[in-house]
C-alpha cells in the first residue's frame, strides 16, 4: 500500500438490528482508523436505518485495521450493537467493496483501547531503590458518541502503586508527569515482579470504567489492551 492512501467510504444502511430499548434502537456508526474516529447520525428508533453519509479518511503507512462500529445511543452509556474490522492486507487486497457485511458481536472490553506514551527507569543509590515512570500522553479509543473520557494513569509494581491527576474531557490527555516508586530490594530478586500501567476513567458517581492496561518496556508508545477478566477499580 502507497505511503499516503486515502479511503473513500461510505456508510450506506443497516437492517434488522437488534433492538436495545424497548424494542427499538438508536443506532449511529463509529468508523476507526487505528485510533482516528468518525461517527454518524443517530437514526431514531429504527432497526433499518438509513445514513447515507460518505467519508474520506487518510490511512497512515503504519495503521492496523479499519473498522465499524454500530453502537445504540443511550442517555448514560452507549451500547455496542455490532462491528466489522477489515484489516490492511483486506482493504489492499480490493480496488473497491460494494455489499452487505454481518456484524459481529463485540465486548468493548475485549478490544485494544488506544496507546499510551511512557518512559521507565530503574535508578539504584546507596539509599534506596526506586521505579521511575514517565506518564507522557497517550491516545485513547472513544467509549461513547461523546468521544471523551477523564483518564488518569496508575502505575503499579506489586504491593506499590501510584497515580497521575485526572485530565477532564478529552481523549488525547498530556500529563508529563513522573511517578516513583520507592522498592525494597528484595523485589527486584523476584522473578514474578511486573510493572502494570492501567488507565482509568474517572467518575465522580459511580466507579471508574477501565479504559486499558499495558506491561511497558523501557520508553515508547504502547498499545492498550484490555482487562482479560472483569477487574473493578479498587481505588
Amino acid at each position: 500500500m502507497a505511503k499516503n492512501t486515502s479511503l473513500y467510504f461510505r456508510i450506506v444502511e443497516g437492517r434488522n438490528l437488534p433492538a436495545k430499548d424497548s424494542g427499538t434502537s438508536d443506532p449511529y456508526c463509529i468508523v476507526k482508523v487505528d485510533n482516528e474516529v468518525v461517527a454518524t447520525a443517530t437514526v431514531w428508533k429504527n432497526l433499518n436505518p438509513f445514513w447515507g453519509e460518505e467519508y474520506t479518511l487518510h490511512l497512515p503507512m503504519g495503521f492496523h485495521s479499519l473498522s465499524f462500529h454500530v453502537m445504540d445511543e443511550d442517555t448514560i452509556h452507549d451500547d455496542v450493537i455490532g462491528k466489522i474490522t477489515l484489516t490492511k492486507e483486506a482493504i489492499g487486497a480490493q480496488a473497491k467493496l460494494d455489499c452487505w457485511l454481518n456484524l459481529t458481536k463485540v465486548d468493548p472490553d475485549e478490544e485494544v483501547q488506544g496507546e499510551i506514551h511512557l518512559g521507565l527507569e530503574l535508578l539504584k543509590d546507596t539509599e534506596k531503590i526506586s521505579l521511575r515512570c514517565q506518564v507522557i500522553e497517550a491516545d485513547l479509543a472513544p467509549r461513547d458518541i461523546s468521544g471523551t473520557s477523564d483518564p488518569f494513569t496508575r502505575v503499579i509494581f506489586n504491593n506499590h502503586s501510584a497515580e497521575t491527576s485526572i485530565i477532564k474531557k478529552t481523549r488525547f490527555p498530556h500529563w508529563g508527569e513522573t511517578l516513583e516508586l520507592e522498592l525494597d530490594p528484595e523485589e527486584l530478586r523476584e522473578e514474578e515482579g511486573t510493572v502494570t500501567v492501567q488507565v482509568w476513567d474517572w467518575d465522580m458517581v459511580g466507579k471508574n470504567d477501565f479504559l486499558g492496561k499495558v506491561t511497558p518496556q523501557l520508553e515508547g508508545w504502547f498499545r492498550l489492551l484490555p482487562l482479560g477478566n472483569n477487574e473493578v477499580d479498587a481505588g
